[in-house]
């Protein structure tokens, strides 16, 4: 009955009048566009779901903890950008005043956690009482004043040394007094970060660890009892550091506490800031983070109204982690060494929050499980910012503004002595990528479901037969595809998929070059995900950060539709070309390089003006740590690469690299389309 209705209203549209036809196939066209836009919103917040699901499932024993821990530690340090750890260089501490109070006195401490990498804090020291003292880092979290985050939380952190605890306040990067870069990829698009794999948490789980450096140092300090404690992204902060720190004794996060499902599935990951997340090419979701801390006391703190941390999240995170810990300390004389408080609050710490806080640093690091005692004083009052103030001027020498740029040593882009040294190097990228930076997870078993959209095509209809589909590339995740055959009978012509840029319309970019092309060739033309318009920024951001989240990234998740895309021609359209191309213009040539490095089916690569880097385009998770562009692009060799490039010059070392394979005629540059796809290398072929 279905099929009948389609045939009389398909027949009843046919006779409508053109004018009348154009409107009502645009309206059905833009619902099929935002009808494949959200099936792959879906599959992105569907995978995050399941990673969180199945977060530490695998482990049911204390012995499968054992196994299993130091690997997540080291993937934890990997993604954070701190394997291996930075050399511990002489961190030059300084104070730089001090200002006396009845209770305490406050040192104004500058140190270099690396040289030029310079942190602000304020440590109290109590007054009287004997022997070194339990000390409380409190790490601030984002309060944008030119005074220092430090200043904004002594409501916070006042109390513990008006009651004998020496405290450490600690300015984060960029909302400390030193000028530097927080957030990026949320608000200044910075998404060379996800290329480069680099967070600003790293540098400040590093500069904790150099603060209790310089605890240690300090002889009025009992550095076998220090906890730390801060809301927010410092809570982020402190559960990042402790997991990775075994010297951190007790920990008390405070709205600060999630999984990655429920950051998605609320829309939350596009507010956050980058401090929160990691490249998540190890797909290890936060409760893991959580039980690295096991056995050591954890605190944790959230808001049933906190709309950046909900609920849903943080117990979640805590149910999973509370499992682990009593593996580790299934009974404890103290009291239970997890513990989750929660407040009818927002995003903030109320008094509940700080009383329970106290309670737990006083139980686990002074031995007092009874604490109460401790609250009949008020909290002293608060100093103005200029008191607190560690510098008059940022020192001429920092490099905060700029530690971004530098945290990671760049690749040097030499190439390899001789040819068995570029072997070796091409198997180590290709590693990479499949383990780490193009690591799907999906199956190539999923069934195609091909849908067949339209037929005829216009004016391409004059050179070639034409058919427009959907097929999933995942399940229940659409995409578009163009399928243009010169001789409707031959399938064995030469075959080029053409990967669109975002927005880009079928069919009208390079008409001249590309018309009498369907002459002689097949073409493919390709639609990935999130290609079919133009993103607003908010939605790339979302989009980006959540496959970013679960191991991916936009310009992976298109790379893997490339690859489906050739299996689908071959597989379900039958087609056996005689050779196989891709063709894209910027990053979207550039997902068919990487499909064709993963392919070894595709013999040509056609990229129309790449970025010459990947700190200009196509982010994939953690590539630049290792390599970049101009060096993935020779490992295509003796395999055909052709450049439609305004600045060949900057893939030099590919063309280096093809000679080293022995294919330099393999790699050249070509003024239009008509060259770049011909048969014989033509007269318009110059060097690279």
């Amino acid at each position: 009955m279905k099929t009948v209705m389609k045939t009389v209203l398909k027949s009843c549209f046919a006779r409508l009048p053109g004018w009348l036809q154009r409107p009502l196939k645009g309206g059905l066209e833009a619902r099929a566009v935002r009808a494949r836009h959200r099936a792959a919103l879906r599959n992105l917040a569907a995978a995050a779901s399941e990673l969180s699901a199945r977060s530490l499932e695998e482990v049911r024993t204390l012995s499968d903890w054992t196994k299993r821990r130091e690997d997540s530690r080291r993937a934890l340090r990997a993604m954070l950008g701190l394997d291996p750890l930075p050399a511990k260089t002489p961190l030059r501490a300084q104070i730089a005043g001090t200002v006396e109070r009845p209770a305490y006195r406050i040192e104004k401490i500058v140190f270099e956690s690396l040289p030029g990498l310079f942190v602000t804090a304020n440590l109290y020291l109590p007054r009287g009482g004997a022997g070194p003292r339990p000390a409380i880092v409190y790490l601030n979290g984002h309060w944008p004043t030119l005074d220092g985050a430090k200043t904004g939380y002594q409501d916070r952190y006042l109390w513990y040394p008006a009651n004998g605890f020496a405290l450490l306040v600690v300015d984060p990067l960029g909302y400390g007094e030193i000028p530097g870069l927080h957030p990026g990829t949320n608000k200044l698009n910075r998404w060379d970060w996800v290329s480069l794999g680099y967070t600003p948490a790293g540098v400040e789980v590093w500069n904790a660890m150099r603060a209790l450096d310089y605890l240690e140092t300090r002889s009025e300090i009992d550095s076998a009892r220090v906890g730390a404690t801060g809301i927010s992204g410092g809570g982020v902060m402190v559960q990042y550091w402790a997991a990775l720190d075994e010297r951190v004794a007790v920990a008390a996060p405070s709205c600060s506490t999630f999984t990655i499902g429920n950051q998605v599935v609320r829309d939350l990951v596009v507010h956050q800031c980058d401090c929160t997340f990691y490249p998540n090419v190890y797909r290890l979701d936060f409760p893991e983070v959580l039980a690295l801390i096991a056995p050591r006391p954890l605190l944790i703190l959230g808001g049933r109204r906190d709309t950046l941390f909900p609920p849903a999240g943080f117990r979640a995170a805590f149910r999973k982690a509370e499992r682990i810990y009593g593996l580790c300390a299934p009974s404890t004389p103290g009291g239970d060494r997890i513990r989750l408080v929660e407040s009818n609050a927002g995003h903030t710490d109320p008094p509940h929050f700080l009383a329970e806080t106290r309670q737990w640093m006083c139980r686990w690091l002074r031995g007092q499980d009874d604490a109460s005692a401790a609250w009949t004083g008020a909290a002293p009052p608060p100093e103005a910012p200029e008191t607190l103030r560690c510098l008059d001027a940022c020192p001429p020498t920092a490099r905060n503004s700029r530690i971004h740029d530098e945290w990671f040593a760049r690749p040097t882009g030499a190439v390899p002595a001789t040819a068995a040294d570029a072997d070796r190097r091409k198997a180590q990228a290709l590693e990479l990528l499949r383990t780490q930076v193009l690591a799907d997870p999906v199956q190539d078993s999923v069934p195609f479901r091909t849908r067949r959209l339209a037929a005829g095509g216009g004016r391409a209809g004059q050179f070639a037969a034409f058919g427009e589909f959907e097929f999933d590339v995942e399940p229940a995740v659409p995409v578009k595809i163009s399928l243009l055959l010169p001789d409707r009978a031959a399938k064995t012509q030469p075959l080029v998929i053409w990967v669109r840029s975002p927005g880009e319309p079928v069919l009208f970019p390079d008409l001249d070059e590309f018309f009498p092309l369907l002459r002689t060739h097949a073409f493919a033309i390709l639609t990935p995900r999130f290609s079919e318009r133009p993103l607003t920024g908010r939605e790339h951001a979302a989009i980006e950060r959540t496959a970013v989240l679960t191991g991916r990234s936009l310009a992976a998740l298109r790379t893997w539709d490339v690859r489906r895309a050739l299996a689908w021609v071959l597989r379900d359209r039958g087609l056996a070309p005689s050779e196989i191309a891709t063709y894209g213009r910027g990053a979207a040539g550039v997902a068919g390089l990487y499909a064709a490095l993963l392919e070894p089916g595709i013999g040509h690569v056609v990229l129309r003006e790449p970025p010459a880097s990947h700190l200009e385009g196509a982010a994939l998770p953690t590539i630049l740590r290792q390599t970049d562009l101009d060096e993935m692009a020779g490992c295509l060799a003796p395999r055909r690469l052709t450049l439609l490039a305004r600045h060949p010059e900057a893939f030099a070392r590919t063309q280096a690299l093809y000679g080293l394979a022995g294919a330099p005629a393999a790699f050249r540059c070509v003024a239009d389309l008509a060259a770049a796809f011909a048969a014989a290398a033509p007269k318009g072929a110059f060097p690279c």
